[in-house]
C-alpha cells in the first residue's frame, strides 16, 4: 500500500477509533470509581428504542435521525438510572440492569408492533460498526491535506468524534476540582454545598454522549471496551486520579492504534487473504493491555 492509499483508505478509519477511544476512556475514569463502569453495556442495550423513534418519525432509515433518536433513549436511561438510585437506593448495578432490560424489550416490542421491523437492522454493524467503510474518497494526491473543500468531504463521523472528544476534554477540565471530591467523597461534597445530583447526572450524561457519538462508526463492543478497559488498566497502575486519566488515554491511544494496525495488516502480513474486524482487534488489544496491567500489579 502507497502513502497516498493509506490517507485515504486507513488514515480516516485510524483517526476516528483513536477519537473515539479518547472520548470514551475520559468519563469512563469517574464511572469506574463510582462503580458504574457497566453503564456503557446499558447504552448498548437501550439505544433500540430511539433507533425505532427515529424510524417511525421520519419515515426511513435516516442515519442522523436515528443516532438522534439514540442519543434521546440513552439519556432518558441515564436519567432513569439516577433517579432508581436516588429514589429506590439500588445499587448501581441493580438500577442499571433495570432499566437496560425494560429499555430493550420496550425497543423489540415496538420494533414488532410498529412495522419497523421490515427495516433490515444490522447486526454486526451494532456490534463491530463500519470503521472499515470510512473512506476519504477524495484524497487524491497530497494537496487534499491543505485543501478546505477536500478537507469538508472527510468522513463526518470524523467531526463527530473530534467535537465530542473537544467537549467532554474542556467540561473535565472545567469541572475537575468537584469531580475529584465527587468521585472520591460523595458526603463531603454534599457537605461542601456542591450540587451532587447535578454532578452526578453530568458524569452519566458525558458517557453517555461518548458512547453514543461512537456507536455508529465503531460499534458497542469497541464503545464498552473503552469505557471499561483503559480506565481500569490506569487504575491498577496508579492510586492518584490524575495520573489514572493521563494513562487511561495512552492506554486507549494504544488500543486504537496497535490494534487498527493488527486488524488491518496483521493477518496480511502473516500471509492470510483477508483482514479482521478493526473495532473487534482493537477491543482485543485493550483487553491485553489490562491483563498486562493487572498481571503487573499482582506482582
Amino acid at each position: 500500500m502507497s502513502a497516498l492509499d493509506f490517507l485515504a483508505f486507513s488514515a480516516p478509519p485510524m483517526l476516528i477509533a483513536l477519537l473515539a477511544a479518547l472520548a470514551c476512556a475520559l468519563p469512563g475514569n469517574f464511572l469506574l470509581l463510582r462503580r458504574q463502569a457497566l453503564l456503557g453495556d446499558a447504552i448498548s442495550h437501550v439505544v433500540l428504542p430511539g433507533i425505532v423513534l427515529g424510524f417511525l418519525l421520519t419515515g426511513g432509515a435516516s442515519t442522523p435521525a436515528m443516532m438522534a433518536g439514540a442519543a434521546l433513549a440513552a439519556l432518558a436511561a441515564a436519567a432513569l438510572i439516577e433517579l432508581l438510585q436516588r429514589s429506590a437506593r439500588l445499587d448501581p448495578g441493580v438500577a442499571m440492569g433495570a432499566t437496560f432490560t425494560a429499555m430493550f424489550a420496550l425497543g423489540v416490542l415496538a420494533l414488532e408492533l410498529s412495522g419497523a421491523g421490515a427495516v433490515h437492522l444490522d447486526v454486526e454493524h451494532a456490534l463491530y460498526g463500519n470503521l472499515e467503510s470510512l473512506i476519504w474518497f477524495d484524497a487524491t494526491d497530497w494537496s487534499a491535506l491543505i485543501t478546505p473543500a477536500t478537507l469538508a468531504t472527510l468522513p463526518p463521523e470524523l467531526f463527530r468524534m473530534a467535537a465530542t472528544l473537544a467537549l467532554l476534554a474542556a467540561l473535565c477540565w472545567l469541572f475537575w476540582r468537584p469531580l475529584v471530591i465527587l468521585t472520591f467523597d460523595e458526603g463531603f461534597a454534599r457537605s461542601l454545598g456542591l450540587p451532587v445530583r447535578l454532578l452526578s447526572a453530568g458524569i452519566v450524561a458525558a458517557a453517555t454522549l461518548a458512547a453514543v457519538a461512537a456507536f455508529a462508526a465503531v460499534g458497542s463492543i469497541l464503545t464498552i471496551a473503552m469505557l471499561i478497559c483503559p480506565p481500569a488498566a490506569a487504575r491498577l497502575c496508579t492510586h492518584r486520579l490524575g495520573p489514572q486519566v493521563a494513562l487511561s488515554l495512552v492506554f486507549a491511544a494504544a488500543s486504537a492504534l496497535i490494534g487498527y494496525v493488527l486488524g488491518g495488516y496483521g493477518p496480511l502480513w502473516l500471509g492470510l487473504p483477508a483482514s479482521v474486524s478493526a473495532a473487534g482487534m482493537i477491543a482485543t488489544t485493550s483487553g491485553l493491555i489490562l491483563a498486562t496491567a493487572a498481571l503487573w500489579h499482582k506482582r
